[in-house]
């Protein structure tokens, strides 16, 4: 690790997507940016998988700094990569595999049943590794590092964001909810599905807590090479679009609102000045993640995790080389360039 006091660490806060155990490519990009040591994590906005990645660098980070969050997010992992046997669940290579074919025609099934007929007592793995792995009553607790997560109002769509005080295994459970697998999860009467819905992941909330430089991990293709044609690629890609939607937007609006408060000679508002010294950067997994079927977003088996860890800890490691020495100093990114609407033609 590059050797830095605590009180020169530049302060980054991390937008991290979801994409369930593809989040696992998030792992290891954190874990290269947390070995490097230029960083001190303020703040971060985080969406299932995503979220996931938050909590447990949070968790970790207030027990032991960079190398507790790296010891926390390597523990979490490791949790949900041994609570099933996909050893058993899951066909060829470890860096491609797929779901046996008796597992397939299972999730078949979830197109046809809801979650309430198909899985009535709502069990769900992840709760009793949520409850292991991360002290949700000390991040409670704990103004900092300001977490932001995601989940959808069931019964509106509308975004929920948790933040610190309310953190809990439901609230966690909600951001990653996807509801043809799992129940809704109900938090104060309410109920609530994944955040990829509304948000994947949000950004404002990281740009009104005064972050300056912003990172997003994303996990999902900016583009595609190819079409789809068969049915379950248009359904797969719909998906895809819907769960990405949202963040699109965000990124772009949020483009757009940095160009328009630097054009203005002044700077009235508080976020107007946030706005005009954003810094921001991505680390995006397209390249990596591009030859995987979508259905191995569902493989939560350990060998493929530190498959995924090891690729993100590379991708990481080239954007370090590449860009590390200007956070802090200048954006790495053109949000505009990359997530606005391509202009009409003249």
């Amino acid at each position: 690790m590059a050797w830095s006091l605590p009180f020169t660490r530049t302060p980054l806060g991390l937008a991290l997507q979801g994409g369930g155990a593809h989040g696992a490519f998030t792992w290891g990009v954190l874990d290269a940016l947390l070995e490097d040591g230029r960083y001190a994590v303020e703040a971060a906005s985080g969406t299932s998988a995503g979220a996931m990645n938050a909590l447990a660098l949070a968790h970790g980070w207030l027990a032991g700094g960079p190398d507790g969050a790296r010891a926390a997010l390597q523990a979490f992992w490791q949790a949900v990569g041994t609570r099933l046997p996909f050893e058993l669940l899951m066909v060829g290579p470890t860096d491609s595999p797929g779901l046996a074919p008796g597992l397939q025609a299972l999730m078949h099934w979830t197109r046809l049943l809801s979650p309430y007929q198909f899985n009535p007592l709502g069990l769900n793995p992840l709760r009793e590794v949520l409850a292991e792995q991360i002290d949700f009553a000390r991040l409670r607790m704990s103004p900092s590092p300001r977490l932001f997560i995601a989940a959808t109002h069931a019964n509106s769509g509308r975004l929920r964001l948790f933040t610190n005080h309310e953190l809990s295994v439901e609230a966690a459970l909600a951001s990653a909810c996807l509801p043809t697998l799992h129940h809704a999860v109900t938090i104060d009467g309410e109920p609530y599905w994944d955040g990829g819905y509304s948000a994947n992941p949000a950004l404002f909330p990281l740009v009104r807590a005064g972050v300056a430089d912003l990172l997003v991990v994303s996990l999902s293709p900016h583009t595609y090479a190819d079409s789809p044609v068969s049915a379950e690629q248009i359904r797969q890609r719909t998906l895809e679009f819907t769960f990405n939607a949202s963040f699109l937007r965000e990124a772009s609006l949020l483009a757009e609102a940095c160009a328009e408060a630097r054009a203005s000679p002044l700077a009235f508002g508080r976020l107007e000045r946030r706005l005009r010294r954003l810094r921001t950067h991505l680390i995006d997994a397209h390249d990596d993640l591009a030859g995987l079927r979508a259905e191995t977003r569902l493989i939560a088996h350990l060998p493929f995790l530190e498959r995924l860890r090891d690729l993100g800890r590379a991708r990481a490691q080239r954007w370090l080389a590449e860009h590390g020495r200007q956070v802090g100093h200048a954006s790495t990114v053109d949000f505009a360039r990359i997530f606005a609407p391509p202009a009409a033609p003249a």
